[in-house]
């Protein structure tokens, strides 16, 4: 019998994810453990869309507003702490139930990471000039001098990436590539090819969800976002600093500065919260073509679909 298991639940921002997994947690005595890579700032309840103070009350949350907003949260970091939380709900006899937006979160769970070694920090900041100075095509060149077999796989055009794997042929002599090679399995490899881990996708038509996206930033407005906003620039927390990279800060940070009016942040905000769920959606249907598709308006009858597959997994 299979007593250990694990529920994964993926979806992009403003699809319900929050509310299914309070559904899922009360119903198997679970502990709901974050994977998205903003609600760990404990300064960003509201932006982030953090579960209500009320809603933490009703089952256990781990991994929520546990860091400060100028702490950087690596994934393997992460994963150390996300297995942790796990093991911990095992051990109470609970059901963990993973539950978040950041994609990269849950395939290091299931496909392991590769332990790349530091950036050299001068490496990286010449890189980053250059990129800024010089435009992708530069940086690609000198890739392609380097490392041809990453230089092969990156869009010229795609400077993040081009950027990163310059850097980390320059630091440790070694391609990226080889190093993505040397990834380890993940912590629930094993586990998901026995039939231990449960893994849904919440799952929408994208019009459905654009508005929800709109409807969602809104009410967040109401909440107070333009005031955690304000807390976080009294606080001396720089655009460079990772709370202030969370949907929406820049756009009201720049608001509060006098730089557009309060309607031209609004769009922003709401265009590019949009384009980040797009991307979201696009990232799950392709990296995970396996896992369940979960339609936000049939919320209550999955559940028992889980339930019941959770019932199998036991058995």
């Amino acid at each position: 019998m299979n007593l250990k298991h694990a529920i994964l639940i993926a979806g992009p921002t403003a699809s319900g994810k929050s509310a299914f997994g309070l559904k899922l947690a009360e119903a198997l005595d679970g502990v709901i453990i974050n994977a998205d890579s903003m609600q760990v700032y404990r300064e960003l309840r509201i932006l982030s869309a953090r579960p209500s103070v009320a809603e933490e009350a009703m089952v256990p949350h781990r991994l929520y507003g546990f860091l400060a907003g100028d702490q950087p949260c690596s994934a393997a970091f992460w994963a150390e702490q996300a297995m942790q939380a796990v093991e911990e709900a095992w051990a109470e006899g609970r059901t963990p139930i993973v539950l978040g937006g950041t994609g990269l979160y849950f395939k290091i769970l299931l496909n392991g990471i590769a332990h790349i070694p530091d950036v050299d920090p001068v490496v990286r900041s010449d890189i980053r000039r250059d990129q800024q100075e010089k435009g992708a095509a530069f940086l690609h060149s000198a890739l392609s001098a380097l490392d041809p077999v990453m230089a092969e796989r990156l869009n010229p055009a795609d400077g993040q990436r081009v950027a990163r794997a310059l850097e980390v042929i320059k630091s440790t002599g070694v391609s990226l590539a080889t190093w993505h090679e040397r990834t380890e399995p993940g912590p629930l490899s094993t586990m998901d090819k026995t039939g231990g881990v449960v893994k849904y996708i919440l799952d929408m038509p994208r019009e459905q969800l654009y508005a929800r996206c709109d409807q969602r930033y809104d009410l967040m407005m109401e909440a107070g976002a333009l005031q955690e906003v304000e807390v976080l620039l009294k606080m001396g927390y720089g655009a460079d600093m990772p709370v202030m990279k969370s949907l929406g800060v820049p756009s009201i940070t720049a608001f509060l500065k006098g730089e557009i009016g309060a309607d031209e942040s609004a769009l922003e905000a709401k265009m590019l919260t949009r384009r980040f769920a797009k991307r979201q959606l696009t990232w799950f249907r392709n990296q995970f073509p396996d896992w369940g598709r979960v339609h936000t308006q049939d919320i209550e009858s999955y559940t028992g679909a889980i339930l019941n597959d959770i019932v199998k997994n036991r058995g």
